[in-house]
């Protein structure tokens, strides 16, 4: 284990700012700093907001990390960091003082993929990943189906939202019943209390003549909210619970009716699910099911590894430096819309040994981490 490579991973693409740092596939610390609750008096996340909560947050949750795992920050092989895709602002606090670390300290620099990251996280819980990996991610920002034959440098998109993601029709219909930010927990909570079947919403591209992984969840938002809009109109009582578990079943059935079709059509025998949404109960439950009918097997990380954190960044970094990827330049800028098929971002002249140590001795050590 000792020779196994000591990431630190850095995840700012949105509202929490994550530090993770795992020696080869076994977690040492996830330190995690959120700014939702800044961010839930305005329904949803405020791009500035986010970035300052950022700045903050960022050294105080480095330290903690790394007195959780018991290192210091020169005993690192690699600092990782989320170049992309995500929230602009955001990104660039994180690959700002992953850049910073990684100069001072002399060590390489990997900048790596979000969405690539929740997939890595998986070895975290159940050991490495099957080559190649069929994932379902779903969160408020994405909705994919991806084949991975190597996780390091080849991901492939089947499929995406082709509007709203998951997670965003979850956090818009939750505003819709005055359910607060962020909706995905309230409304699994509330649905377990009702009935699935209660109201037929719709399933989007779900017909033979649609695209076979796309998925599309604005039709079904705009339905449930002229439902609820209707009933009250009326001057009736709109039953929460039964529109939860309705709109949440219309979801969960698509994500997991196209996921197992991916896996069947592409001859690959097991499934991973990541992401914020996978953290649903009914969405683990529904694809338990379906994939053991379909002889399936399924990998879903525990709730605290699927929404955004930096165990799954220093996962794909050590992921990395284990199979001798080139590092990023310390010119590596963030991409808010970095494709999932660009898995990291290698520099031009960077090698696998990461940054020189040539520079080192210019930056003063004396407020460094022995």
């Amino acid at each position: 284990m000792a020779d196994e490579p000591l990431v630190l991973g850095i995840e700012t693409s949105c509202d929490e700012t994550g530090v993770g740092i795992v020696r080869g596939t076994t977690l040492l610390a996830d330190a995690v700093a959120s700014s939702v609750d800044t961010h839930a008096r305005f329904g949803g996340v405020v791009p500035e907001i986010a970035s300052r909560a950022h700045l903050e947050a960022m050294v105080p949750t480095i330290e903690r990390a790394l007195k959780e795992a018991g290192v210091g920050a020169r005993d690192l092989d690699g600092i990782a960091v989320t170049a992309g895709p995500g929230l602009a602002g955001a990104l660039l606090v994180g690959v700002s003082a992953a850049k910073a670390y990684a100069y001072a300290l002399g060590k390489p620099l990997y900048g790596v993929n979000h969405l690539a990251s929740h997939i890595c996280v998986d070895q975290l819980e159940h050991g490495p990943l099957p080559e190649p990996t069929m994932a379902l991610l779903v969160s408020g920002g994405h909705s994919s189906l991806l084949l991975a034959p190597d996780i390091t440098r080849d991901v492939r998109p089947l499929g995406a939202t082709i509007d709203d993601a998951a997670g965003e029709a979850f956090d818009k219909i939750a505003r819709v019943l005055d359910l607060g930010f962020p909706g995905g927990p309230v409304i699994d909570r509330l649905a377990k209390e009702g009935d699935p079947k209660a109201i037929a919403f719709p399933r989007g591209l779900s017909g033979s003549r649609d695209p076979a992984y796309d998925f599309s969840f604005s039709g079904l938002k705009t339905s449930v909210a002229r439902w609820i809009e209707a009933k009250r109109a009326a001057g009736e009582d709109v039953p929460v619970r039964d529109v939860a578990a309705s709109f949440q079943e219309a979801v969960v059935d698509v994500l997991t009716r196209k996921a197992v079709r991916a896996c069947k059509d592409e001859g690959v025998d097991h499934l991973m699910i990541g992401g914020g949404v996978a953290a649903n109960s009914r969405l683990r439950a529904l694809a338990e099911e379906r994939c053991e009918r379909a002889g399936i097997r399924l990998r879903v990380p525990r709730p605290g590894l699927c929404t955004d954190n930096g165990a799954m960044v220093a996962a794909l970094g050590a992921e990395m430096v284990a199979r001798n990827r080139p590092a990023s330049d310390l010119e590596l800028s963030a991409d808010s819309s970095l494709p999932v098929t660009e898995t990291h971002v290698p520099g031009a002249h960077a090698h696998a040994h990461g940054v020189g140590h040539d520079h080192v001795h210019e930056i003063s050590k004396d407020n460094l981490y022995s």
